[in-house]
């Protein structure tokens, strides 16, 4: 893929259903019972890998593009799988469905892609064995393939050494199968999707401070769901307004749920004109609609307690630190080490191609911003965020930017380059 600037962004866009809400919403239809109906899913294939688990399980799942309909069994109705589950990228899908699994009386092996075969599962492998899980990875590397196998669970207060809804809600849904409550507690709150959406489909579960406790063995109804806009998605959009002159684009309906918002708190501290409008706080999931515009930026410093709520952000804010004037510092984020890449090191890389004064640390980046960039060939490392970042930064860079296995831009946002295209017209 080759991109250079064409023109400023104009127009309106609505895009793709949030990732993370996606997810949990087939996980939790087919836990409940009765019908679930999912309308905005998310038809990126790290989405439709958690519905192929399900299906492989025995849950009825219908699709029309965005429109999902799961035929829940119940807490207790899913089937003993045919083969392995194939997770393919998600790590979504290892680490949640994990504790769903560490409750069935069933033996089930997860997998995914060479990729989710080298990130780290002992952070849900460590609570769900103190709940009395029997899990272990196939290759003793703490990675996946892991196999589990039946065994009676425990109600635990687990003390996470890391802020991450994967783990928060992998231990959660074990919480559903154990004989007691289950706690856990966070050094800061991590995105709380989980929690809003059990509670809605009849979960008894309650939060306090950095604390979320829930009790097992729930009835749980299927639901009606409107996903949000993923900001996550939006934030390519919001970048490239903010970066090429004379932008204005309108970003529909996109969830502004606190514990994910950090992007645009992030962005209005270096000086971003962003406009919330329609503001939407009536279901579970708030929403509105951005106006963004073009702006002059400045340097800013990301850290501690919002670092979770932007964690899949710090790509494109690094890209956006790398055209702002003055020096950003990105700390507290070692967390990216173990994404899709190593975006601490990919990001300093690519950065580095296009001419960009930027530093890795051990938990973050250094960067000094405010000079002139260039187009470059950009490797990906087939890390759809890196992917669509370096999308952004060749709007405002002179030249071309070649960017290497920029198609796996599917895993999150399959029509990404053509609503980019759209809004440069």
């Amino acid at each position: 893929m080759k991109l250079k600037y064409i023109a400023p962004l104009r127009g309106e866009l609505s895009v793709p259903g949030d990732k993370s809400i996606s997810h949990r919403s087939i996980m939790f239809g087919a836990l409940a019972q009765g019908r679930t109906e999912v309308s905005n899913f998310l038809t990126g294939a790290d989405c439709l890998s958690t519905i192929a688990c399900f299906r492989k399980m025995g849950i009825e799942i219908k699709q029309n593009g965005s429109d999902v309909t799961v035929s829940g069994k119940g807490l207790h109705g899913l089937s003993s799988p045919s083969g392995i589950l194939d997770a393919g990228n998600s790590g979504t899908t290892v680490r949640l469905m994990s504790g769903i699994l560490a409750g069935q009386r069933f033996d089930s092996c997860i997998t995914g892609d060479e990729s989710i075969c080298r990130r780290p599962m002992k952070r849900v492998m460590q609570p769900l064995t103190e709940m009395g899980a029997s899990i272990v990875s196939r290759q003793g590397n703490g990675c996946a393939p892991l196999e589990i196998r039946p065994a009676k669970l425990h109600g635990i207060r687990y003390q996470s050494p890391v802020a991450s809804a994967q783990v928060k809600s992998c231990v959660l849904l074990a919480g559903l199968y154990a004989d007691g409550k289950t706690s856990v507690t966070e050094p800061v709150v991590s995105r709380n999707h989980s929690e809003l959406m059990l509670r809605y489909f009849g979960a008894d579960l309650t939060a306090e401070g950095t604390t979320v406790t829930i009790a097992p063995e729930p009835v749980l109804t299927g639901q009606k769901i409107k996903v949000p806009g993923d900001i996550s998605s939006a934030a390519y959009f919001i970048a490239a307004a903010l970066l090429v002159p004379g932008s204005e684009v309108l970003l529909k309906n996109v969830g502004i749920n606190p514990t994910r918002d950090g992007m645009l708190r992030v962005c209005q501290a270096m000086g971003a004109d962003i406009t919330l409008l329609n503001e939407d706080h009536s279901g579970a999931e708030p929403c509105a609609d951005l106006l963004v515009r073009s702006s002059s930026l400045h340097g800013t410093v990301i850290e501690g307690e919002i670092i979770p709520t932007l964690i899949d952000e710090l790509p494109i804010l690094a890209v956006l630190a790398a055209f702002a004037d003055g020096t950003t510092i990105i700390r507290d984020a070692a967390e990216l080490k173990v994404k899709e890449s190593d975006r601490i090191a990919v990001m300093t890389n690519n950065l580095t191609r296009i001419g960009c004064d930027v530093e890795a640390t051990d938990d973050g980046m250094i960067i000094r911003g405010g000079k002139p960039l260039h187009g470059a060939v950009i490797d990906s490392q087939k890390d759809h965020r890196v992917a669509m970042s370096f999308a952004v930064a060749a709007l405002a860079c002179s030249g071309e930017t070649e960017i290497r296995d920029s198609d796996c831009v599917t895993i999150s946002y399959p029509g990404f380059y053509g609503d980019l295209r759209t809004l440069c017209r």
